[in-house]
C-alpha cells in the first residue's frame, strides 16, 4: 500500500501515514499528465523570451532583473543556496517527512510548471527515508516557508545535510547511500520547491492528530475528576446543551454522560446539600466544547490547505492560448500562510482554557476543605506531601500556555526591501502550538494521576463503566500512592500514553461508541472534513 498523490484529495490521515508510519508514496497518472502540461507552458514562455517572474527573472525585490537562458539552472541552484539560512534545532523527522509529502502534493496539482522528475525526486526521498536536516527557525511564513524548504531542497541536488538510517550525513552522501542521484534543476524548479506553506502546514497537520487524542484525554480526565469529587452529572444533561446548541458543548456533554453511566459514586450523593459545583466541574461542556469548536475550525483550514497549490507564479496551461503570458502565468500570493497562522493561533488559544480548567480541578482534588478528600491525596498529610507538586507543575505549564497563546498571526515584519511588506508568522504560530500541546498533555496526565488517587479514597463505591476502565488503565502505569515517591516518571508515562491515543483505545473498547468529534454533527456544522 502507498499514499497516492493525485494533486488534490490528500487527507490528514494520509499525512500521518507517511510522516509517522513511514508509508510509501506514489504519483498518479492523472497528476503526471497535469504536471507535464504545466511544464509545457513554461517551455513556451522560455522559447518566447518574454520576461515572466520566477521563470526567467530574479526573485522578490530583484524581480525586474531578467536572466539569460544559459544561467537559468544556475539561478535555481543559487536560489536554494542563498535561502538556506534557517537556524536552531532541526525539525523532528515526522515534520520533515510531512513537509516533503505536502510539497510534492502541491506540485502534483499541476499549476507550478515543474518537471515531472522533480516531483518524483521528492517522492524518492520519502520512499528511501532520506530525511533532510531542516532548522526549525527562520521563516516568516510568506513567499513560502523559504528557509526551511531551501534546506530541504538542497538535499535533492546533493547538497545540505540529511539523516539516513540514523546517521547525519552530507546531502550528497545520504543520496548515494540510499542509491539515489542528485537531481538537476530546470527553470522554475528551485523556486517551486521553496514557495509554499509546507513547514507550518506540516506542523499543524501533526498537531491536529495530537489534539484529537488530547481532547479525548481531557474529556476522560475531567470525567474522572467529576467522579472523584462527587460532582453532579445534571449540568451535562442534553436538554442544557439543546438550548445553547454549540456543537462542541453537546459532544463533550454526551461523552461525559457515557463515561460515568452506571456510577455508584454519582448516585451516592444525589440528596446532598451541595446545590452547585465549582465551574471547573459544572462548566466542563461549555469550556472543553468551545476548545473543540476551535480545533474544528483549525482542522477545516488545514484540510483545505492539504490540497492547495501554494506556489508562485501559478501556471495555468488550460487557459486560452491566445491570451498574454501574464494571464496564463499569474504571480499571486498563495504562498502567504495567513490561513495556517490563524488556525494555529486559534488552536493554541483553545488549549489555554482546556489546560487551565484541568489545573483548577487538580487543585480542587488536593484541597481537603473543598474536596472532602485527604489533604493532597495522602493518608498521612504532614509527614507526607502526597500529590502537592502535581498542581505546582500543572500551574507552571498552564502559565506557559497562556504566554504561548499570544497570537503570532497579528504580527508582521516586512522583508525583501519592502516588497514582501506583510507576512504571516505561521511557522512560529505552529511551533508554539507544538509546545502547547506537549505542555497540555502533561497537565492532563497530572489530572489523571490525581483523579485516580481520589477514586482510591472513594472505594468501595465504583465509578462508571468508562471511568472504571480508565482507572484500570491508569493503574497499569501508576500504582496507588501510599507514601511519598517521585511522580515525574509516572506523569511522563501517562503523557506518552495520551500521545499514543491510549485513552481513546480504552474507551472504544468498553463503550458502545466513542464517535470522533470531527465526524457527523460537529463537522457538518463547522464545515470541516471528517
Amino acid at each position: 500500500m502507498s499514499v497516492v498523490l493525485r494533486g488534490g484529495g490528500l487527507t490528514l490521515e494520509d499525512v500521518i501515514r507517511v510522516a509517522r508510519d513511514l508509508e510509501a508514496v506514489s504519483l498518479s497518472d492523472e497528476a503526471r499528465q497535469r504536471i507535464r502540461q504545466s511544464r509545457d507552458l513554461v517551455g513556451q514562455v522560455l522559447g518566447s523570451g518574454t520576461p515572466v517572474y520566477g521563470i526567467n527573472t530574479g526573485f522578490g525585490k530583484l524581480k525586474n532583473r531578467q536572466i539569460s537562458s544559459g544561467e537559468l539552472e544556475h539561478l535555481q541552484i543559487n536560489l536554494l543556496r542563498s535561502h538556506a539560512v534557517g537556524v536552531g534545532d532541526p525539525l523532528a523527522t515526522e515534520a520533515v517527512r510531512a513537509m516533503g509529502l505536502l510539497r510534492a502534493e502541491s506540485l502534483a496539482i499541476g499549476v507550478s510548471g515543474v518537471h515531472e522528475e522533480l516531483v518524483e525526486a521528492l517522492i524518492d526521498l520519502l520512499n528511501h527515508k532520506v530525511h533532510p536536516l531542516v532548522p526549525a527557525q527562520g521563516s516568516v511564513g510568506a513567499s513560502g516557508d523559504l528557509a526551511p524548504l531551501a534546506h530541504y531542497a538542497l538535499v535533492l541536488i546533493g547538497e545540505g545535510e540529511a539523516e539516513w538510517q540514523g546517521e547525519h550525513l552530507p546531502g550528497g552522501e545520504a543520496l548515494a547511500r540510499a542509491g539515489l542521484k542528485p537531481h538537476r534543476l530546470g527553470a522554475k524548479d528551485g523556486l517551486a520547491l521553496i514557495n509554499g506553506t509546507q513547514q507550518s502546514t506540516a506542523l499543524m497537520a501533526l498537531c491536529l492528530e495530537d489534539l484529537d487524542r488530547l481532547l479525548t484525554a481531557a474529556v476522560a480526565s475531567s470525567a474522572l475528576s467529576l467522579e472523584g469529587l462527587l460532582g453532579s452529572i445534571l449540568p451535562f444533561d442534553d436538554r442544557v446543551a439543546a438550548v445553547r446548541p454549540h456543537p462542541g458543548h453537546r459532544w463533550v456533554a454526551a461523552r461525559v454522560r457515557d463515561l460515568v453511566a452506571g456510577s455508584q459514586l454519582g448516585s451516592s450523593h444525589e440528596d446532598c446539600d451541595r446545590l452547585q459545583d465549582p465551574y471547573s466541574l459544572r462548566c466542563i461542556p461549555q469550556v472543553l466544547g468551545t476548545s473543540l469548536d476551535g480545533f474544528s475550525f483549525a482542522r477545516q483550514i488545514v484540510g483545505t490547505e492539504l490540497g492547495s497549490a501554494t506556489d508562485n507564479p501559478l501556471v495555468f496551461p488550460e487557459t486560452d492560448a491566445g491570451k498574454a503570458w501574464r494571464e496564463r502565468v499569474i504571480s499571486a500570493g498563495n504562498f502567504h500562510a495567513q490561513p495556517i497562522s490563524l488556525a494555529a493561533d486559534t488552536a493554541c488559544i483553545a488549549l489555554g482554557p482546556l489546560t487551565g480548567m484541568a489545573e483548577r480541578r487538580i487543585d480542587l482534588l488536593l484541597d481537603e476543605n473543598r474536596s472532602g478528600l485527604p489533604a493532597f491525596l495522602t493518608s498521612e498529610p504532614g509527614l507526607h506531601s502526597g500529590m502537592m507538586l502535581l498542581q505546582y507543575m500543572a500551574a507552571a505549564l498552564t502559565s506557559e500556555n497562556k504566554v504561548l497563546a499570544h497570537p503570532a498571526s497579528v504580527d508582521s515584519i516586512p522583508t525583501s526591501a519592502g516588497m514582501e511588506d506583510h507576512v504571516s508568522m505561521a511557522p512560529w504560530a505552529a511551533r508554539k502550538l507544538v509546545q502547547s500541546v506537549k505542555n497540555s498533555r502533561y497537565v492532563i496526565a497530572a489530572e489523571m494521576v490525581a483523579a485516580a488517587q481520589a477514586l482510591e479514597a472513594r472505594k468501595p463505591l465504583r465509578p462508571g463503566v468508562g471511568t472504571a476502565a480508565l482507572y484500570t488503565a491508569i493503574r497499569e502505569r501508576v500504582r496507588p500512592l501510599e507514601k511519598d515517591r517521585p511522580l515525574a516518571k509516572e506523569v511522563e508515562a501517562i503523557s506518552e500514553w495520551i500521545a499514543k491515543g491510549g485513552p481513546g483505545s480504552v474507551l472504544r473498547s468498553c463503550l458502545e461508541q466513542w464517535p470522533s468529534p470531527w465526524q457527523g454533527t460537529i463537522s457538518a456544522v463547522i464545515g470541516g472534513k471528517g
